[in-house]
């Protein structure tokens, strides 16, 4: 836990937020990754960690300030803050970036993940038998989910709050993406596009006073999905972090070389050359979810053929993605020099 922070500190905190929600949101990518690189995932376990029967009584018991400096919430809140404005800006540039440049968000995404690794394994230390068996088995988790076929969208309230409980996996488990697991289930579109555009829309119709939303039926429909999944998104939250943080305090190196080891798995599911495969009626038409939207039922990966422009791109924004997170290293690196300077 830190003590007070500065302005810059807590500018970050909202920045790494934004990025954490940025990331949480594209398939393939993991919130945890971006906690883990930034060097705030233990902190940030530990301080979920401390949601619980203690901070509830302080919370009970009107005790405001103690209950807030007890689940470290200056930082907690910060983090929260910045998601909370991801959701509503940053992932819908990405979604305007992924409909329009497909090809360089993955490629981006694909360097990121790669440069992630480098940076985690960099200071594991030593390997044995033991930790290269452990990064073996999340290598071949990581390639087994990446492989799965999806399923259909399903709106019911207790598997919502189910795939809350899933999806938020990936802010707490580096190399797990929660987006990617909703696609497994179905549910990508439904939770983290049509919910999330849904409780926009109302946000902005209750601020200019406009209650007619009460009358639209697939609207309190989309809300009662988002708060149901946000309810078990919370309870994912807290439960995964209480278990992680005991994981990471009894075997922390073993641990880590499973995280790197998923890491590594996961590069399948952002592998940056792909076709869409879609889910076919039997007269060979896309078949198609509620909203229009043809449903992907996988990806065909393949290694370009020939080199264009457009490959040439694809590798720039793969070498720009690793500069991205080394640079994160060399910034840490020089903050540290600076302080002991």
């Amino acid at each position: 836990m830190h003590g007070e922070r500065s302005t810059s500190d807590k500018l970050w905190l909202v920045l790494k937020g934004l990025a954490m929600g940025a990331a949480n949101k594209v398939p393939g990518v993991s919130g945890g990754v971006v906690a883990f690189v930034a060097g705030f995932y233990e902190e940030f376990i530990y301080s979920l960690q401390h949601i619980n029967k203690k901070a509830f009584g302080l919370l009970l018991h009107g005790r405001f300030k103690s209950f807030w400096m007890y689940i470290n919430g200056p930082f907690l809140g910060l983090l929260i803050l910045g998601m909370i404005i991801s959701y509503f800006s940053v992932s819908k540039i990405l979604d305007y970036l992924i409909i329009h440049y497909e090809l360089y968000v993955w490629s981006a995404f694909f360097g990121m993940i790669l440069g992630s690794i480098y940076y985690i394994a960099k200071d594991f230390g030593e390997w044995n038998r033991k930790y290269v068996a452990y990064l073996l088995l999340g290598i071949i988790a990581g390639i087994s989910i990446s492989f799965l076929e999806p399923a259909k969208e399903n709106d019911n309230l207790i598997f919502v709050f189910f795939c809350g409980i899933i999806g938020v996996s990936g802010m707490t488990l580096p190399g797990l993406s929660g987006s990617f697991i909703l696609i497994l289930l179905g549910n990508y579109v439904l939770l983290l596009v049509d919910s999330v555009n849904a409780l926009s829309d109302t946000i902005i119709d209750i601020f200019q006073w406009d209650f007619s939303f009460t009358d639209n039926q697939e609207r309190i429909r989309l809300l009662k999905v988002i708060a149901m999944f946000s309810l078990g998104s919370l309870v994912g939250l807290v439960s995964l972090s209480h278990l992680l943080g005991y994981v990471i305090k009894k075997y922390k190196s073993a641990t880590y070389a499973v995280i790197i080891g998923f890491i590594a798995g996961s590069l399948g599911v952002v592998w940056p050359w792909k076709e869409k495969l879609f889910v076919l009626s039997p007269t060979g038409e896309k078949q198609l979810d509620a909203n229009g939207r043809a449903i992907i039922s996988g990806y065909e990966r393949y290694f370009p053929e020939q080199f264009s422009t457009e490959v040439f791109f694809a590798i720039l924004f793969i070498i720009i993605g690793i500069f991205i997170v080394l640079s994160l290293d060399w910034y840490q690196k020089t903050k540290i020099s600076q302080k002991h300077g």
